[in-house]
């Protein structure tokens, strides 16, 4: 099964200021283009370059490409059965515009064929448009259509939220043990 997703946004400023916010990925707190604060946040085991192995929540991936201020390509690794790449590119679009775009271009295999449309989708289309509406406060101070998320999705961080919970809970590891 291919997948191909993209998210973009017209943004009223010139390609160099929205293109540095592309350089900012996975900076901790000076991160302004990955919704760090309301999803989990993105991380290598070095500066943004190629080479750099990380990713964000269960997503895994490799930095195979990273033009700076214009583009930067994540191969995945995570989770099994996520075959492909998804990147950013900030595009000139005219006097005084630029599209920031994220594609994701993957083939899927076993389980994936399923968490892909019933879970990922959604918290990856939830997450982007989080991360176009930064991009956009970051250029021009405000966001003109806010995104806001369904109640599918606000479940399925609800579900994320119990489950990490209880993984980190001492007690339930310990119910868990108890129960095997």
């Amino acid at each position: 099964m291919g997948v191909y997703n993209v998210h973009e946004r017209l943004l009223a400023v010139d390609q160099a200021v929205a293109g540095a916010l592309i350089d900012t990925l996975s900076s901790g707190d000076g991160d302004r283009l990955w919704p760090y604060r309301s999803w989990p946040r993105m991380r290598f085991d070095r500066a943004l370059e190629a080479g750099a192995v990380g990713g964000h929540g269960p997503v895994r991936y490799t930095v195979t490409a990273y033009v700076p201020a214009t583009w930067v390509r994540f191969a995945f690794t995570g989770p099994r059965g996520f075959h492909g790449f998804h990147e950013f590119a900030a595009l000139a679009a005219g006097e005084g515009h630029t599209v920031l775009r994220h594609t994701l271009a993957m083939s899927l295999r076993g389980p994936a064929r399923l968490t892909w449309p019933l879970v990922f989708r959604p918290l990856h289309d939830a997450l982007l448009e989080d991360s176009l509406d930064l991009a956009e406060r970051a250029c021009t101070g405000t966001v003109s259509r806010p995104a806001r998320r369904s109640r599918y999705v606000r479940l399925l961080r609800s579900l994320a939220r119990t489950a990490d919970r209880r993984s980190s809970d001492p007690a339930s590891a310990d119910r868990r043990t108890a129960n095997r």
